[in-house]
């Protein structure tokens, strides 16, 4: 190692180089700073306009954070004596390696303007995506959707696999259907159980009243008919609806003395083996 040379650097040019660090190091952290101020006087704007859809807002002021990251890295690059030019010239002598690295993240960037323009959710909605991941969209992020499943799971699904997999949205409609089954002995009239059932889960809270609710012959078991019981609800109410309307089928048919379906024994008439 030549401390001869080290010294003369250290003497001539490290003060100097020193105070360079001292200061992008402090350009940095109030760069940073007004950065995070300003993606919240943005984000704040757009609240209060009110006519700005979330996630499009989320995703504006996302894309501000990442031009004014660069914006700053290029000034603190620039007090170095890297000219903004110069810079330009190495991204694009990179610029094949960048993009073989950084493909998937381009994708899914690209993948995430897409679902801005096609707008198949929106923050808030309860959907299924990534291939069977569901739950309620928390933010449409810059290469990722993050969602809050059910059982209180933050998840996020990069953008590509949400665009290239079916999305169901079941916040877009008014109600949706809720599916429920519920068996009659036999020698029970299934009539009066159809309309009972009706009667009863049309009481229930959260139940559309624009849409009936279902009661119908879903098929014949051996233990007696087997009921289709479909009420319709908002999705914010599925759930509620869905054990509402097991405690309404138990209720009314228990109301109604009707017995337990059972399964009828099958008595088989077995042939011993013959004796040589």
């Amino acid at each position: 190692m030549n401390t001869e040379a080290i010294w003369i650097f250290l003497t001539t040019q490290g003060v100097d180089f020193g105070l360079k660090v001292i200061g992008a190091l402090i350009a940095w952290a109030v760069g940073r700073w007004l950065i995070g101020l300003a993606q919240r006087l943005v984000a704040t704007a757009l609240e209060r306009g009110k006519r700005m859809d979330p996630t499009l807002s989320h995703y504006l002021v996302s894309i501000l954070g990442v031009l004014l990251n660069i914006v700053l890295i290029l000034s603190i690059l620039d007090m170095f004596g890297v000219r903004t030019t110069s810079f330009a010239v190495l991204l694009a002598g990179a610029g094949l390696a960048i993009g073989t690295a950084w493909g998937g993240l381009l994708t899914h960037f690209a993948a995430g303007v897409f679902l801005q323009v096609l707008r198949p959710y929106k923050v808030g909605d309860y959907v299924t995506v990534g291939g069977g991941i569901n739950g309620t969209v928390k933010e449409l992020g810059l290469f990722g959707t993050t969602i809050i499943t059910p059982d209180n799971v933050v998840t996020t699904v990069g953008n590509n696999k949400v665009l290239s997999d079916p999305i169901q949205n079941f916040s877009q409609l008014a109600f949706r259907r809720v599916d429920v089954t519920a068996k009659v002995a036999n020698g029970v009239d299934v009539n009066q159980a159809i309309e009972l059932l009706k009667a009863a889960v049309s009481q229930i809270p959260n139940v559309s009243t624009e849409q009936p609710p279902d009661v119908e012959i879903l098929q014949f078991t051996p233990e007696g008919p087997l009921l289709a019981v479909r009420p319709y609800t908002h999705t914010d109410h599925y759930w509620q609806v869905y054990f509402d309307t097991h405690k309404a089928v138990v209720r009314t048919f228990g109301s109604a003395g009707y017995p337990t379906p059972e399964t009828p024994l099958v008595h088989r008439n077995i042939t011993p083996p013959a004796v040589a």
